[in-house]
């Protein structure tokens, strides 16, 4: 089954697919896809029928991380984590933020990790002024993209 779309492609997935059920959006790099990620992603999907993934473009990862970042290019990242059973589906975006995602999608909730405090939330205004939720998930202490690569960094 396909779970990689465009944005004007996923439009149209989630109104055929909605009929009620609640959207759950989240987005971000998932560089180098680790444990807490995993957990993190479960989480949010159990809050509603379908996970929604924002992921960030190579370009905005670079502009984010700096320009050894990303480790992997896009379409592997975003096959990677379609692959997961959690995630229902997966567009790639290049602006600076997930704003036009989310106001397209207009997910029933908004997720992020603990690192982001609710109102530090992009999107977090449209989706409560829609009648939605923004939740921020535990984060989970140890696991990091950036503790990986510093790790290896050391052995080599």
């Amino acid at each position: 089954m396909k779970k990689v779309f465009s944005l004007s492609e996923l439009a149209n997935e989630i109104d055929k697919k909605r009929n009620g059920k609640k959207v759950v959006f989240t987005n971000g790099c998932f560089d180098l896809l680790h444990v807490g990620h995993v957990r993190y992603l479960q989480e949010a999907r159990a809050l509603g029928d379908f996970l929604v993934l924002g992921l960030n473009s190579d370009a905005s990862v670079s502009k984010l991380k700096g320009p050894e970042r990303p480790v992997q290019v896009q379409d592997d990242r975003a096959e990677i984590l379609a692959s997961l059973e959690c995630i229902s589906f997966v567009t790639i975006f290049d602006e600076p933020t997930p704003l036009n995602l989310i106001e397209t999608i207009k997910p029933d909730i908004l997720v992020k990790g603990g690192d982001w405090p609710v109102e530090k939330i992009v999107g977090a205004d449209f989706v409560l002024k829609n009648g939605g939720q923004v939740k921020s998930l535990p984060f989970h202490k140890g696991r990091s993209t950036t503790g990986i690569i510093d790790k290896i960094l050391k052995t080599t």
